[in-house]
């Protein structure tokens, strides 16, 4: 008899708590100041916990994500809290409003995850999952002996599941690699970050893969940087902002929550994250706990995937706000 597959849990991504611009269609208006987002995120946090999130991913370039969370954990001495951070991005915009310029800045070397190791792992002992943040082929991150390395040892040392998050229409080929790294026989990789929703469908094939071999996996950008939503700008987006409409109120919720529905039923993954930036927005994706598509529904939103390398054409043109 196979062992039926946990439901899968909504966890909080710190990206929009931790930083005052994301890469979205609208964050809408709100004090940027430094000190209203420590508060907001604090407040947020605790709506999470209370309503039942207890999942939290964070990653330096996330501004000051991983010294909320851990401020907010240290505060509160919550015992059954998961963290998940990452490292290989180091945010450079430095709270910087309309910063004209990269707000963070790619390095997949040895010295950048020892940097960035002492301090992520102050968030132990709820650290339990180390990525290696948007790893891709040109980084060559995954052919970096010493790095593959020290991340073996770090797993050693603390037994935190070690993994990758991916972004970018390689996905698919970059999870294929990492599953077959091993070093000694070691096997490096136990968990995979990877972007998946409605549009971007492409990596299922290997997701499916992932799950077989029983690899944990957590899905960000269930929301499409805000694509699911009815937007004059995506003409080519109707049909599913129809059909997103009609199952909002068939259920009574808002559309995002039939977006993370739609990935907690068809893909069934261990988390996907919620991205919200305030109490409301989290509100609104939490009700994705209570109803679930049925294969029809799911049948019908499936229709709605783009070409990968579309997709991520059309991701790369959104701005920071």
């Amino acid at each position: 008899m196979t062992k039926e597959k946990p439901k899968t849990e909504i966890g909080l991504g710190m990206a929009a708590l931790g930083r005052p611009e994301y890469i979205n269609i609208d964050s809408g208006e709100r004090d940027k100041s430094e000190l209203a987002f420590r508060a907001n995120a604090l407040k947020v946090l605790d709506d999470a916990y209370e309503k039942g999130v207890r999942y939290f991913d964070t990653a330096p370039s996330y501004g000051k994500g991983e010294e909320f969370l851990k401020a907010w954990n240290d505060d509160r001495k919550h015992t059954d809290v998961v963290f998940g951070t990452k490292w290989g991005y180091t945010y450079v915009a430095n709270w910087q409003l309309g910063y004209d310029g990269p707000h963070e800045v790619k390095e997949h070397s040895l010295g950048k995850l020892t940097e960035q190791w002492q301090v992520s792992k102050e968030l132990l002992p709820a650290l339990q999952y180390y990525q290696i943040h948007s790893a891709t082929f040109e980084s060559g991150v995954l052919e970096n002996q010493p790095v593959l390395e020290k991340l073996l040892e770090i797993k050693r040392t603390t037994g935190l599941k070690i993994g990758i998050s991916t972004s970018g229409p390689d996905q698919r080929k970059v999870i294929e690699k990492a599953l077959q790294i091993s070093i000694n026989g070691d096997v490096v990789f136990d968990s995979f970050q990877v972007t998946f929703n409605m549009l971007e469908q492409a990596t299922l094939p290997i997701l499916r893969k992932v799950q077989a071999q029983g690899k944990k996996l957590i899905i960000k950008e269930a929301l499409a940087n805000g694509r699911v939503f009815p937007n004059e700008r995506y003409p080519h987006y109707k049909s599913l902002y129809t059909t997103l409409q009609t199952l909002a109120e068939r259920y009574q919720v808002g559309i995002d929550a039939i977006a993370l529905r739609f990935v907690m039923d068809y893909l069934q993954p261990d988390y996907v994250l919620s991205g919200a930036a305030d109490i409301n927005q989290l509100d609104q994706n939490l009700k994705a706990n209570t109803f679930t598509l049925d294969e029809e529904e799911l049948a019908e939103l499936t229709k709605a995937k783009v070409d990968s390398t579309a997709y991520w054409k059309e991701r790369s043109q959104l701005s920071w706000d």
